[in-house]
């Protein structure tokens, strides 16, 4: 079962697919740990898996992942220096979002298309790190993600395995899924996981990015006045709906970074790429009445978005492709359930 949360927006002001306002607000805005009592079942995978399990193909549905942590006050030594990052393993996961969507593939080219799912966070928020992170295991399992991160190898999967390494939780799906070359492990088996800041950054030959310099590149909302360097605060004050929320308009920009990536590299074309942007947008105003911080990223994307163009092309009457704000309407809605 699935459900995920919906929380006001930012630090600085917190009142700031598929029919989601047809579904209950919960079970659109939260992923839980299945069933009733399923937190206290054995952390085990119900058909255990094999390497090689998944040679058949590629994961077929984008999951874009972003965590927010804090320092934890058992495992981090006293002496150590506030303003020094702490290491993996003393981070404490306070919150995990994902965006899922799902990968179509042209017969004959392989051009994909992208149909946006569901923003949503996990558990509760009277819920325990070890009941979180069991959820997110329970959702990771159940679909063939691919996973995009940003950062990700260096920062939120380590932290993620290391803090379920600590509570005694299991992993197979991340570990044994895959081939010998291609699985979640190698740096580049990017339909398995996308480290976005690593790829664009040629794998460290070029100067890295922070999220926010790439959102802006691209003309994505960024920060939006939030920033990791409040969710301790936040959380201190118990507010953390409100880093759900922040942590939620990451994945939001991780996903527009993805789109415009994908276009680039070949993965989608012009129309592919237009088509994600207006199922996004589309998304993202139904949830808005719900959600307000889902409705001030698309009033923030629609403005910034003179900045670079949400769109990259449109299909004139000669077939050549344009640029414009039009674009998006051609071939590729069919697919995506337009």
């Amino acid at each position: 079962m699935t459900s995920f949360v919906r929380r006001p927006i930012a630090c600085r002001d917190p009142s700031a697919s598929r029919s989601p306002a047809r579904r209950p607000l919960a079970e659109r805005t939260l992923f839980d740990a299945a069933s009733p009592g399923a937190e206290a079942r054995p952390d085990t995978m119900r058909h255990p898996l094999r390497r090689r399990d998944f040679d058949e193909g590629s994961p077929d549905t984008l999951m874009m992942l972003d965590i927010e942590t804090i320092p934890d006050p058992i495992l981090t030594p006293a002496d150590w220096p506030a303003d020094r990052f702490p290491k993996v393993m003393w981070h404490q996961v306070v919150a995990i979002s994902v965006i899922e969507a799902g990968v179509g593939r042209e017969p004959g080219t392989g051009v994909e298309t992208y149909e946006l799912r569901s923003c949503r966070s996990g558990g509760e928020p009277g819920w325990d790190e070890a009941r979180l992170l069991r959820a997110f295991w329970r959702l990771f399992e159940g679909g063939r993600y691919r996973l995009v991160t940003w950062n990700g190898r260096a920062f939120d999967m380590p932290v993620v395995l290391a803090r379920s390494l600590m509570h005694g939780l299991a992993a197979p799906a991340w570990f044994l899924r895959g081939t010998r070359w291609a699985n979640y492990g190698q740096r580049y088996a990017q339909d398995w996981h996308l480290d976005l800041m690593d790829a664009i950054s040629s794998f460290g030959a070029a100067s890295r990015l922070t999220l926010e310099e790439a959102a802006a590149a691209v003309g994505a909302p960024g920060k939006m006045g939030e920033h990791g360097s409040c969710v301790a605060e936040l959380v201190a004050r118990d507010e953390l709906s409100r880093v759900r929320d922040y942590c939620e308009t990451d994945v939001a920009n991780l996903y527009v970074i993805f789109m415009r990536w994908a276009h680039l590299t070949g993965k989608t074309d012009a129309a592919g790429h237009d088509a994600a942007v207006e199922g996004f947008l589309r998304y993202l105003d139904a949830e808005g009445p719900a959600r307000p911080h889902l409705a001030a990223f698309a009033r923030e994307w629609r403005r910034t978005g003179s900045r670079a163009p949400m769109h990259v092309g449109r299909t004139t009457g000669s077939g050549a492709v344009v640029a414009g704000p039009d674009a998006c309407h051609g071939a590729r809605r069919s697919s995506l359930g337009a």
